[in-house]
């Protein structure tokens, strides 16, 4: 599997914004579908967004019209921008890649997962 590598995490109060990066070891045109996840304390792991081979798009309901996920294939670099932050937000983030198709914010469609960077949004 490839390494996946998280950055940008940080703390931010309500209202503010993040951006997180995913860096691949490798030529990120191999997967099909990647996708941020989180998982909050005592909660399971909830697909957050995620975008596919030709840049279809989804996202969860809590966080429509908030995040954007994007790529750049030529840095091999998966991108969340997250604006108008809660304290619900507040979790663990993990970026993910799959060879294979599947539910694009389901967890077991996923191979390749990164370490995890903190997101912490304090009111």
């Amino acid at each position: 599997q490839v390494p996946l590598v998280e950055s940008g995490g940080g703390s931010v109060q309500a209202g503010g914004s993040l951006a997180l990066s995913c860096r691949f070891s490798g030529d990120m045109r191999n997967y099909v579908r990647m996708a941020w996840f989180r998982q909050g304390l005592g909660k399971e792991r909830e697909g957050v967004a995620g975008i596919t081979l030709n840049n279809y798009t989804a996202y969860a309901d809590s966080v429509k019209g908030r995040f954007t996920v994007s790529r750049d294939n030529a840095k091999n670099t998966l991108y969340l921008q997250m604006s108008s932050l809660k304290p619900e937000d507040t979790a663990m983030y993990y970026c993910a890649a799959s060879l294979s198709w599947g539910a694009l914010l389901a967890p077991i469609t996923y191979k390749s997962w990164g370490q995890g960077t903190q997101v912490t949004v304090s009111s």
